[in-house]
Protein backbone atom coordinates (compact mmCIF):
# COMPACT_ATOMS: atom_id res chain seq x y z
CA UNK A 1 0.00 0.00 0.00
CA UNK A 2 2.87 2.40 -0.64
CA UNK A 3 1.28 3.55 -3.27
CA UNK A 4 -1.77 4.85 -1.93
CA UNK A 5 0.47 6.22 1.45
CA UNK A 6 2.18 7.63 -1.05
CA UNK A 7 -0.24 9.83 -2.27
CA UNK A 8 -1.83 10.53 1.10
CA UNK A 9 1.28 12.52 2.65
CA UNK A 10 1.83 14.06 -0.53
CA UNK A 11 -1.47 14.91 -0.90
CA UNK A 12 -1.77 16.22 2.94
CA UNK A 13 1.73 18.52 1.98
CA UNK A 14 -0.20 20.07 -1.09
CA UNK A 15 -3.03 21.71 1.38
CA UNK A 16 0.02 22.24 4.12
CA UNK A 17 1.52 23.82 1.74
CA UNK A 18 -0.58 25.83 0.08
CA UNK A 19 -2.83 26.96 3.22
CA UNK A 20 0.70 28.69 4.13
CA UNK A 21 2.03 29.90 1.09
CA UNK A 22 -0.78 32.06 0.70
CA UNK A 23 -0.67 33.86 4.34
CA UNK A 24 2.81 34.89 3.49
CA UNK A 25 3.18 38.04 1.88
CA UNK A 26 4.80 38.17 -1.28
CA UNK A 27 5.35 34.30 -1.80
CA UNK A 28 2.66 34.32 -4.17
CA UNK A 29 4.10 36.96 -6.58
CA UNK A 30 7.26 34.96 -6.78
CA UNK A 31 5.71 31.55 -7.35
CA UNK A 32 2.43 30.68 -7.72
CA UNK A 33 0.28 29.04 -5.06
CA UNK A 34 -0.46 26.07 -6.37
CA UNK A 35 2.86 25.21 -8.23
CA UNK A 36 4.89 25.59 -4.69
CA UNK A 37 2.43 23.70 -3.61
CA UNK A 38 2.25 21.13 -6.12
CA UNK A 39 6.55 20.97 -5.93
CA UNK A 40 6.33 20.36 -2.31
CA UNK A 41 4.06 17.29 -2.81
CA UNK A 42 6.01 15.62 -5.37
CA UNK A 43 9.28 16.13 -3.16
CA UNK A 44 7.40 14.55 -0.14
CA UNK A 45 6.17 12.09 -2.59
CA UNK A 46 9.99 11.15 -3.46
CA UNK A 47 11.25 11.10 -0.08
CA UNK A 48 8.75 8.38 1.01
CA UNK A 49 9.24 6.75 -1.71
CA UNK A 50 13.30 6.60 -0.88
CA UNK A 51 12.07 5.27 2.79
CA UNK A 52 9.68 2.70 1.52
CA UNK A 53 11.99 1.16 -0.91
CA UNK A 54 11.31 2.47 -4.02
CA UNK A 55 9.17 -1.02 -4.90
CA UNK A 56 7.61 -0.82 -8.12
CA UNK A 57 3.69 0.35 -6.77
CA UNK A 58 5.71 3.27 -5.15
CA UNK A 59 7.57 4.24 -8.47
CA UNK A 60 4.50 4.07 -10.41
CA UNK A 61 3.00 6.13 -8.06
CA UNK A 62 5.75 8.48 -8.13
CA UNK A 63 5.87 8.59 -11.34
CA UNK A 64 2.32 9.24 -12.30
CA UNK A 65 2.38 12.71 -9.30
CA UNK A 66 5.66 13.72 -10.81
CA UNK A 67 4.13 13.40 -14.50
CA UNK A 68 0.57 15.30 -12.73
CA UNK A 69 3.96 17.87 -11.23
CA UNK A 70 5.20 18.67 -14.57
CA UNK A 71 1.77 18.89 -16.52
CA UNK A 72 0.75 21.70 -14.23
CA UNK A 73 4.24 23.40 -14.09
CA UNK A 74 3.81 23.36 -17.86
CA UNK A 75 0.26 24.42 -18.15
CA UNK A 76 -0.40 21.49 -20.11
CA UNK A 77 -3.31 18.62 -19.40
CA UNK A 78 -3.10 15.26 -19.75
CA UNK A 79 -5.46 12.09 -19.63
CA UNK A 80 -5.27 9.17 -16.80
CA UNK A 81 -3.96 6.77 -19.87
CA UNK A 82 -1.14 9.25 -20.87
CA UNK A 83 -0.32 9.42 -17.08
CA UNK A 84 -0.03 5.90 -16.45
CA UNK A 85 2.03 5.39 -20.05
CA UNK A 86 4.76 7.86 -18.57
CA UNK A 87 5.44 6.24 -15.57
CA UNK A 88 5.32 2.83 -17.28
CA UNK A 89 8.13 4.10 -19.67
CA UNK A 90 10.21 5.81 -16.95
CA UNK A 91 10.07 2.18 -14.50
CA UNK A 92 10.72 0.27 -17.77
CA UNK A 93 14.17 2.52 -18.64
CA UNK A 94 15.20 3.04 -14.97
CA UNK A 95 14.87 -0.67 -14.27
CA UNK A 96 13.99 -2.54 -17.19
CA UNK A 97 13.79 -6.05 -15.30
CA UNK A 98 11.23 -4.85 -13.03
CA UNK A 99 8.85 -6.60 -16.15
CA UNK A 100 9.52 -9.41 -14.95
CA UNK A 101 8.96 -8.43 -11.02
CA UNK A 102 4.15 -9.60 -10.73
CA UNK A 103 4.28 -6.25 -8.92
CA UNK A 104 4.82 -4.01 -11.90
CA UNK A 105 1.50 -5.91 -13.74
CA UNK A 106 -0.60 -6.08 -10.73
CA UNK A 107 0.38 -2.37 -9.86
CA UNK A 108 0.19 -0.71 -13.55
CA UNK A 109 -2.70 -3.19 -14.59
CA UNK A 110 -5.06 -2.17 -10.91
CA UNK A 111 -4.36 1.51 -11.61
CA UNK A 112 -5.59 0.61 -15.62
CA UNK A 113 -8.92 -1.15 -14.69
CA UNK A 114 -9.48 1.42 -11.93
CA UNK A 115 -9.30 4.42 -14.30
CA UNK A 116 -11.28 2.24 -16.96
CA UNK A 117 -14.07 1.48 -14.30
CA UNK A 118 -14.78 4.69 -12.24
CA UNK A 119 -13.80 7.02 -15.15
CA UNK A 120 -16.16 8.91 -17.40
CA UNK A 121 -18.63 8.95 -14.85
CA UNK A 122 -21.01 11.95 -15.46
CA UNK A 123 -21.92 12.60 -11.54
CA UNK A 124 -19.60 10.87 -8.76
CA UNK A 125 -21.42 8.51 -6.73
CA UNK A 126 -21.85 8.35 -3.32
CA UNK A 127 -18.30 7.77 -1.06
CA UNK A 128 -19.80 3.78 -0.04
CA UNK A 129 -20.94 3.34 -3.60
CA UNK A 130 -17.41 4.10 -5.04
CA UNK A 131 -15.53 1.71 -2.51
CA UNK A 132 -17.79 -1.08 -3.25
CA UNK A 133 -17.40 -0.39 -6.95
CA UNK A 134 -13.51 0.26 -6.32
CA UNK A 135 -13.32 -3.48 -4.52
CA UNK A 136 -15.59 -5.19 -7.22
CA UNK A 137 -13.13 -3.34 -9.90
CA UNK A 138 -10.00 -4.41 -8.89
CA UNK A 139 -11.37 -8.35 -7.23
CA UNK A 140 -12.39 -9.42 -10.45
CA UNK A 141 -9.96 -7.49 -12.53
CA UNK A 142 -6.87 -9.10 -10.98
CA UNK A 143 -8.21 -12.54 -10.86
CA UNK A 144 -6.98 -13.42 -14.44
CA UNK A 145 -3.87 -12.07 -13.52
CA UNK A 146 -3.39 -13.26 -9.84
CA UNK A 147 -4.39 -17.25 -11.64
CA UNK A 148 -1.54 -17.03 -13.80
CA UNK A 149 1.57 -15.65 -11.86
CA UNK A 150 0.59 -17.51 -8.25
CA UNK A 151 -2.12 -20.03 -9.38
CA UNK A 152 -3.93 -18.59 -6.79
CA UNK A 153 -6.48 -16.05 -5.52
CA UNK A 154 -7.77 -14.49 -2.32
CA UNK A 155 -11.83 -14.80 -1.84
CA UNK A 156 -11.70 -12.99 1.62
CA UNK A 157 -9.74 -9.83 0.10
CA UNK A 158 -12.38 -7.58 -0.43
CA UNK A 159 -13.28 -7.87 3.31
CA UNK A 160 -9.80 -7.38 4.27
CA UNK A 161 -9.16 -4.88 2.14
CA UNK A 162 -12.41 -3.13 3.15
CA UNK A 163 -11.16 -3.13 6.76
CA UNK A 164 -7.37 -3.20 6.98
CA UNK A 165 -6.63 -0.84 3.84
CA UNK A 166 -8.72 2.50 6.02
CA UNK A 167 -6.99 1.46 9.15
CA UNK A 168 -3.50 1.24 8.10
CA UNK A 169 -3.43 4.25 5.68
CA UNK A 170 -5.53 6.69 8.16
CA UNK A 171 -4.51 5.48 11.40
CA UNK A 172 -1.86 3.24 12.06
CA UNK A 173 0.30 4.95 8.82
CA UNK A 174 -0.03 8.19 9.86
CA UNK A 175 0.45 7.75 13.40
CA UNK A 176 3.63 5.83 13.05
CA UNK A 177 5.04 8.58 11.24
CA UNK A 178 3.83 11.30 13.57
CA UNK A 179 5.77 9.00 16.64
CA UNK A 180 9.18 8.94 14.75
CA UNK A 181 9.28 12.29 14.07
CA UNK A 182 8.15 13.90 17.20
CA UNK A 183 9.66 13.45 20.84
CA UNK A 184 6.61 11.31 21.88
CA UNK A 185 5.95 7.51 22.43
CA UNK A 186 2.02 7.65 22.35
CA UNK A 187 1.19 7.38 18.51
CA UNK A 188 3.61 4.65 18.01
CA UNK A 189 1.84 2.75 21.01
CA UNK A 190 -1.81 3.10 19.59
CA UNK A 191 -0.38 2.82 16.16
CA UNK A 192 1.28 -0.93 17.66
CA UNK A 193 -2.27 -1.48 19.15
CA UNK A 194 -4.23 -0.96 16.01
CA UNK A 195 -2.37 -3.56 14.04
CA UNK A 196 -2.28 -5.69 16.36
CA UNK A 197 -6.02 -6.07 16.30
CA UNK A 198 -6.39 -5.79 12.82
CA UNK A 199 -3.47 -8.69 12.42
CA UNK A 200 -5.82 -10.84 14.93
CA UNK A 201 -9.18 -9.67 12.22
CA UNK A 202 -6.96 -10.70 9.36
CA UNK A 203 -5.66 -14.06 10.89
CA UNK A 204 -9.54 -14.91 11.62
CA UNK A 205 -10.28 -14.20 8.78
CA UNK A 206 -7.48 -16.42 7.05
CA UNK A 207 -8.29 -19.58 9.44
CA UNK A 208 -11.74 -19.91 7.06
CA UNK A 209 -11.83 -23.25 4.89
CA UNK A 210 -12.56 -21.22 1.59
CA UNK A 211 -10.26 -18.31 2.07
CA UNK A 212 -7.93 -18.66 -0.79
CA UNK A 213 -9.47 -20.16 -4.51
CA UNK A 214 -5.82 -22.87 -5.43
CA UNK A 215 -6.09 -24.47 -8.63
CA UNK A 216 -3.82 -25.90 -11.65
CA UNK A 217 -1.44 -23.32 -13.82
CA UNK A 218 -3.78 -21.81 -16.42
CA UNK A 219 -2.39 -22.41 -20.01
CA UNK A 220 -0.72 -18.57 -20.53
CA UNK A 221 -3.79 -18.14 -23.87
CA UNK A 222 -6.68 -18.19 -21.52
CA UNK A 223 -5.52 -15.27 -20.47
CA UNK A 224 -6.61 -13.51 -23.21
CA UNK A 225 -10.83 -14.53 -23.00
CA UNK A 226 -10.15 -13.70 -19.29
CA UNK A 227 -8.94 -10.32 -20.00
CA UNK A 228 -11.67 -9.52 -22.42
CA UNK A 229 -14.49 -11.42 -19.89
CA UNK A 230 -12.94 -9.02 -17.63
CA UNK A 231 -13.57 -5.39 -19.60
CA UNK A 232 -16.79 -6.52 -19.80
CA UNK A 233 -18.26 -6.94 -16.77
CA UNK A 234 -16.33 -3.94 -15.99
CA UNK A 235 -18.62 -2.08 -18.72
CA UNK A 236 -20.64 1.08 -17.53
CA UNK A 237 -24.05 0.63 -16.14
CA UNK A 238 -26.80 0.15 -18.78
CA UNK A 239 -24.77 -2.13 -21.11
CA UNK A 240 -26.79 -5.17 -21.79
CA UNK A 241 -25.69 -8.73 -20.66
CA UNK A 242 -22.52 -7.82 -19.00
CA UNK A 243 -22.72 -11.12 -16.80
CA UNK A 244 -21.66 -12.97 -19.90
CA UNK A 245 -17.97 -11.89 -19.10
CA UNK A 246 -18.06 -15.11 -16.52
CA UNK A 247 -17.58 -17.10 -19.84
CA UNK A 248 -14.24 -15.50 -19.86
CA UNK A 249 -12.89 -17.00 -17.34
CA UNK A 250 -13.84 -21.22 -18.42
CA UNK A 251 -10.88 -22.03 -20.12
CA UNK A 252 -8.76 -20.54 -17.50
CA UNK A 253 -10.45 -22.48 -14.66
CA UNK A 254 -11.45 -25.67 -16.61
CA UNK A 255 -9.09 -26.92 -18.90
CA UNK A 256 -6.39 -28.90 -17.03
CA UNK A 257 -2.95 -30.16 -17.58
CA UNK A 258 -3.06 -32.99 -19.66
CA UNK A 259 -2.13 -36.32 -17.69
CA UNK A 260 -0.06 -39.44 -19.11
CA UNK A 261 -2.43 -42.11 -20.62
CA UNK A 262 -2.14 -45.23 -19.22
CA UNK A 263 1.15 -47.39 -19.12
CA UNK A 264 2.92 -44.10 -19.67
CA UNK A 265 4.61 -41.66 -17.58
CA UNK A 266 5.96 -37.89 -16.56
CA UNK A 267 8.85 -37.50 -14.54
CA UNK A 268 9.70 -34.20 -13.27
CA UNK A 269 13.34 -33.54 -11.77
CA UNK A 270 12.62 -30.28 -10.00
CA UNK A 271 15.22 -27.18 -9.57
CA UNK A 272 16.08 -26.88 -6.50
CA UNK A 273 19.39 -26.19 -5.88
CA UNK A 274 21.95 -28.56 -4.29
CA UNK A 275 19.23 -31.47 -3.12
CA UNK A 276 17.06 -33.50 -5.15
CA UNK A 277 13.34 -33.94 -5.84
CA UNK A 278 11.23 -35.33 -8.44
CA UNK A 279 7.97 -35.71 -9.17
CA UNK A 280 6.31 -38.71 -11.42
CA UNK A 281 3.13 -38.80 -12.30
CA UNK A 282 0.97 -41.61 -14.44
CA UNK A 283 -2.29 -41.66 -15.44
CA UNK A 284 -4.37 -41.36 -12.11
CA UNK A 285 -1.37 -40.90 -9.46
CA UNK A 286 1.17 -39.02 -8.53
CA UNK A 287 4.65 -39.63 -6.42
CA UNK A 288 6.93 -37.47 -5.06
CA UNK A 289 10.49 -38.75 -4.35
CA UNK A 290 12.46 -36.31 -2.03
CA UNK A 291 11.61 -32.79 -1.29
CA UNK A 292 14.66 -30.76 -1.23
CA UNK A 293 16.40 -29.03 1.01
CA UNK A 294 15.26 -26.20 3.94
CA UNK A 295 17.29 -22.97 4.16
CA UNK A 296 16.51 -21.25 7.24
CA UNK A 297 13.18 -21.10 9.64
CA UNK A 298 11.28 -19.26 7.06
CA UNK A 299 11.91 -20.70 3.74
CA UNK A 300 12.58 -24.61 2.31
CA UNK A 301 11.90 -26.38 -0.75
CA UNK A 302 8.98 -28.07 -0.66
CA UNK A 303 7.09 -24.67 -0.04
CA UNK A 304 9.28 -22.56 -2.56
CA UNK A 305 9.03 -24.72 -5.40
CA UNK A 306 7.71 -28.62 -5.09
CA UNK A 307 4.34 -28.11 -3.84
CA UNK A 308 3.61 -24.45 -5.99
CA UNK A 309 4.96 -26.81 -8.67
CA UNK A 310 2.26 -29.87 -7.57
CA UNK A 311 -0.37 -27.37 -7.36
CA UNK A 312 0.08 -25.93 -11.35
CA UNK A 313 0.30 -29.18 -12.29
CA UNK A 314 -3.49 -29.89 -10.59
CA UNK A 315 -2.12 -31.90 -7.80
CA UNK A 316 -4.10 -31.97 -4.94
CA UNK A 317 -3.21 -35.19 -3.12
CA UNK A 318 0.09 -37.25 -3.49
CA UNK A 319 -0.22 -40.77 -3.28
CA UNK A 320 2.89 -41.63 -2.58
CA UNK A 321 5.96 -39.67 -1.19
CA UNK A 322 9.62 -41.21 -0.45
CA UNK A 323 12.06 -39.54 1.57
CA UNK A 324 15.55 -41.21 0.41
CA UNK A 325 17.13 -40.24 3.93
CA UNK A 326 18.09 -38.15 6.42
CA UNK A 327 20.31 -35.53 4.41
CA UNK A 328 18.76 -32.15 4.44
CA UNK A 329 19.08 -31.43 1.04
CA UNK A 330 16.43 -34.22 0.46
CA UNK A 331 14.17 -34.21 3.46
CA UNK A 332 14.51 -30.50 4.36
CA UNK A 333 11.38 -29.81 2.35
CA UNK A 334 9.38 -32.62 3.60
CA UNK A 335 7.50 -30.56 6.60
CA UNK A 336 6.05 -27.82 4.42
CA UNK A 337 5.19 -30.81 1.78
CA UNK A 338 3.39 -33.19 4.68
CA UNK A 339 1.66 -29.63 5.69
CA UNK A 340 -0.10 -28.68 2.43
CA UNK A 341 -0.20 -31.37 0.44
CA UNK A 342 -2.67 -34.33 1.29
CA UNK A 343 -0.41 -37.61 1.58
CA UNK A 344 -2.12 -41.12 1.60
CA UNK A 345 1.34 -43.00 2.32
CA UNK A 346 4.89 -42.15 3.06
CA UNK A 347 7.74 -43.91 2.90
CA UNK A 348 11.67 -43.66 3.99
CA UNK A 349 14.55 -44.60 5.49
CA UNK A 350 14.70 -42.16 8.17
CA UNK A 351 14.83 -42.66 12.07
CA UNK A 352 11.46 -43.02 13.59
CA UNK A 353 10.81 -39.93 15.52
CA UNK A 354 9.42 -37.68 12.17
CA UNK A 355 6.16 -36.12 11.92
CA UNK A 356 3.78 -37.43 10.25
CA UNK A 357 -0.12 -36.35 9.75
CA UNK A 358 -2.69 -38.71 11.34
CA UNK A 359 -4.02 -39.75 8.15
CA UNK A 360 -0.88 -40.55 6.07
CA UNK A 361 0.42 -44.50 6.41
CA UNK A 362 3.99 -44.77 7.21
CA UNK A 363 6.51 -46.96 6.88
CA UNK A 364 9.91 -48.07 6.01
CA UNK A 365 11.41 -48.59 2.30
CA UNK A 366 12.89 -52.30 1.76
CA UNK A 367 13.96 -54.01 -0.93
CA UNK A 368 10.84 -56.05 -2.48
CA UNK A 369 8.50 -53.39 -1.97
CA UNK A 370 6.34 -52.89 -5.41
CA UNK A 371 3.19 -51.53 -6.52
CA UNK A 372 1.42 -51.49 -10.46
CA UNK A 373 -0.46 -47.73 -10.89
CA UNK A 374 -2.23 -46.99 -14.37
CA UNK A 375 -0.03 -49.55 -16.50
CA UNK A 376 3.44 -48.33 -14.58
CA UNK A 377 5.98 -50.47 -12.53
CA UNK A 378 6.98 -49.20 -9.49
CA UNK A 379 9.90 -51.77 -7.47
CA UNK A 380 12.12 -50.54 -4.47
CA UNK A 381 15.24 -51.89 -4.63
CA UNK A 382 17.33 -50.69 -2.09
CA UNK A 383 18.10 -50.79 0.94
CA UNK A 384 17.36 -54.66 2.65
CA UNK A 385 16.02 -55.06 5.92
CA UNK A 386 18.98 -56.19 7.38
CA UNK A 387 20.47 -52.15 6.39
CA UNK A 388 18.56 -51.20 9.24
CA UNK A 389 20.18 -53.00 11.64
CA UNK A 390 23.82 -52.58 10.71
CA UNK A 391 24.72 -49.24 12.54
CA UNK A 392 28.10 -48.63 10.13
CA UNK A 393 26.31 -48.34 7.01
CA UNK A 394 26.35 -44.32 6.45
CA UNK A 395 22.65 -42.76 6.27
CA UNK A 396 23.58 -42.17 2.43
CA UNK A 397 24.11 -45.76 1.84
CA UNK A 398 20.53 -46.49 2.73
CA UNK A 399 18.27 -44.37 0.20
CA UNK A 400 15.58 -45.74 -1.02
CA UNK A 401 16.14 -46.96 -4.79
CA UNK A 402 13.36 -47.07 -6.78
CA UNK A 403 12.91 -48.24 -9.92
CA UNK A 404 9.91 -46.98 -12.23
CA UNK A 405 8.90 -49.24 -15.22
CA UNK A 406 6.38 -47.65 -18.50
CA UNK A 407 5.67 -48.90 -21.57
CA UNK A 408 8.17 -46.78 -23.35
CA UNK A 409 10.87 -46.94 -21.07
CA UNK A 410 12.50 -47.09 -17.59
CA UNK A 411 13.57 -44.69 -14.80
CA UNK A 412 16.19 -45.30 -11.50
CA UNK A 413 16.28 -43.31 -9.00
CA UNK A 414 18.94 -43.71 -6.43
CA UNK A 415 18.85 -41.03 -4.12
CA UNK A 416 22.60 -40.18 -2.17
CA UNK A 417 23.82 -43.87 -2.64
CA UNK A 418 27.56 -44.59 -2.93
CA UNK A 419 30.05 -47.01 -3.30
CA UNK A 420 28.69 -49.76 -0.51
CA UNK A 421 25.11 -49.50 -1.65
CA UNK A 422 26.29 -49.78 -5.24
CA UNK A 423 27.84 -52.53 -4.92
CA UNK A 424 25.45 -54.51 -2.96
CA UNK A 425 22.98 -53.69 -5.94
CA UNK A 426 25.27 -54.53 -8.66
CA UNK A 427 26.23 -57.94 -6.91
CA UNK A 428 21.99 -58.40 -6.67
CA UNK A 429 21.86 -57.55 -10.01
CA UNK A 430 24.83 -60.04 -11.45
CA UNK A 431 22.82 -62.99 -9.74
CA UNK A 432 19.46 -62.25 -10.53
CA UNK A 433 17.84 -63.95 -14.01
CA UNK A 434 16.65 -60.31 -14.91
CA UNK A 435 18.88 -56.71 -15.33
CA UNK A 436 17.33 -54.91 -12.46
CA UNK A 437 19.56 -52.14 -12.75
CA UNK A 438 19.46 -51.45 -16.41
CA UNK A 439 17.52 -48.06 -17.10
CA UNK A 440 17.24 -45.94 -19.67
CA UNK A 441 17.26 -43.11 -18.04
CA UNK A 442 19.24 -42.15 -14.14
CA UNK A 443 19.40 -39.71 -11.46
CA UNK A 444 22.80 -40.40 -11.02
CA UNK A 445 23.78 -40.97 -7.34
CA UNK A 446 24.43 -38.70 -4.95
CA UNK A 447 25.13 -35.76 -7.67
CA UNK A 448 28.11 -37.52 -9.14
CA UNK A 449 29.89 -37.00 -5.93
CA UNK A 450 33.62 -38.78 -6.27
CA UNK A 451 32.28 -41.45 -3.63
CA UNK A 452 29.56 -42.87 -6.14
CA UNK A 453 28.67 -43.61 -9.94
CA UNK A 454 31.55 -46.53 -9.56
CA UNK A 455 32.52 -48.16 -12.90
CA UNK A 456 30.47 -51.60 -12.64
CA UNK A 457 27.41 -49.87 -10.96
CA UNK A 458 27.77 -47.06 -14.31
CA UNK A 459 27.89 -49.71 -16.70
CA UNK A 460 25.12 -52.30 -15.14
CA UNK A 461 22.79 -49.48 -15.22
CA UNK A 462 23.97 -48.28 -18.67
CA UNK A 463 21.49 -45.09 -19.15
CA UNK A 464 20.84 -43.45 -22.09
CA UNK A 465 20.49 -40.54 -20.01
CA UNK A 466 21.75 -39.71 -16.88
CA UNK A 467 20.57 -36.18 -14.95
CA UNK A 468 23.04 -34.33 -12.36
CA UNK A 469 20.65 -32.77 -9.86
CA UNK A 470 23.36 -29.79 -8.41
CA UNK A 471 23.33 -26.39 -7.27
CA UNK A 472 24.70 -23.77 -9.14
CA UNK A 473 28.59 -22.88 -8.34
CA UNK A 474 27.90 -25.61 -5.38
CA UNK A 475 30.89 -25.45 -2.99
CA UNK A 476 31.07 -29.67 -3.34
CA UNK A 477 32.45 -29.25 -6.95
CA UNK A 478 29.71 -31.97 -8.33
CA UNK A 479 29.18 -33.12 -10.33
CA UNK A 480 33.32 -34.43 -10.44
CA UNK A 481 34.84 -34.56 -14.16
CA UNK A 482 35.62 -37.86 -13.49
CA UNK A 483 32.35 -39.10 -12.72
CA UNK A 484 30.74 -37.35 -15.95
CA UNK A 485 33.72 -38.95 -18.23
CA UNK A 486 32.40 -42.33 -16.82
CA UNK A 487 28.69 -41.82 -18.16
CA UNK A 488 30.02 -39.98 -21.59
CA UNK A 489 32.39 -43.21 -22.26
CA UNK A 490 29.03 -45.23 -22.57
CA UNK A 491 27.49 -42.44 -24.60
CA UNK A 492 24.94 -41.52 -22.12
CA UNK A 493 23.17 -37.85 -22.87
CA UNK A 494 23.97 -35.35 -19.41
CA UNK A 495 22.00 -33.34 -18.31
CA UNK A 496 22.36 -30.74 -15.01
CA UNK A 497 20.10 -29.02 -13.61
CA UNK A 498 22.24 -25.89 -12.75
CA UNK A 499 22.37 -25.54 -16.44
CA UNK A 500 19.44 -26.93 -17.92
CA UNK A 501 16.95 -25.95 -14.87
CA UNK A 502 13.72 -28.55 -14.01
CA UNK A 503 14.03 -31.25 -16.42
CA UNK A 504 10.74 -33.35 -17.55
CA UNK A 505 10.77 -36.54 -18.95
CA UNK A 506 7.90 -37.85 -20.86
CA UNK A 507 7.76 -41.56 -21.18
CA UNK A 508 4.72 -41.99 -24.21
CA UNK A 509 4.35 -43.39 -27.48
CA UNK A 510 4.45 -41.87 -30.99
CA UNK A 511 2.41 -43.33 -33.60
CA UNK A 512 3.09 -46.90 -31.65
CA UNK A 513 6.69 -46.00 -31.08
CA UNK A 514 7.75 -45.87 -27.62
CA UNK A 515 9.98 -42.69 -27.10
CA UNK A 516 11.31 -40.60 -24.54
CA UNK A 517 11.10 -36.80 -24.92
CA UNK A 518 13.12 -34.56 -22.49
CA UNK A 519 12.16 -31.04 -22.18
CA UNK A 520 14.44 -28.73 -19.80
CA UNK A 521 13.16 -25.68 -18.31
CA UNK A 522 16.00 -23.38 -19.88
CA UNK A 523 15.49 -24.29 -23.02
CA UNK A 524 11.70 -24.07 -23.24
CA UNK A 525 11.62 -20.90 -21.27
CA UNK A 526 14.97 -19.22 -22.81
CA UNK A 527 16.48 -15.56 -21.30
CA UNK A 528 19.29 -13.59 -22.48
CA UNK A 529 20.92 -14.11 -18.84
CA UNK A 530 21.01 -17.43 -19.29
CA UNK A 531 23.63 -17.56 -22.30
CA UNK A 532 27.32 -17.92 -21.42
CA UNK A 533 29.75 -14.87 -22.56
Amino acid sequence: MSGLHITMLSGLMFVAVNFAWRRIPGLGNKVPTRKAATFAAVLTALIYALIAGFSVPTQRTLYMLMVFGVALWTGRRFVIAQVLAMALLIVVLIDPWAVISAGFWLSFGAVALLSFAMGARVAPPHWLKIAIQTQWAVTIGMLPLLLIMFHQASIISPVANAVAIPLISFFVTPLALLGSFLPIDWPLHLAYYLLEHCVVFLNWLNKFPVSVWQQHAPALWTLVPAIIGVFWMLLPRGVPLRWLGFFGFLPMMLILPIRPLPGEMKATILDVGQGLSVVVQTSKHTLLYDAGAKFNAQSDSGSRVVVPFLRGEGVKMLDGFIVTHDDNDHSGGMDSVLALMQVDWFASSMPEPVTIPPNTERMKCYAGQSWHWDGVDFEMLYPNLSDYENTEIKDNDRSCVLKITSESGSLLLTGDIERHAESSLVLENSSSEAAILKSDVLVVPHHGSKTSSTTDFVEAVAPRIAIFTVGYLNRFKHPRPEVTDRYKSIGSSLYQSDNDGAIELSFSKHRDLPQIVVTNWRAQRKRYWHDKF
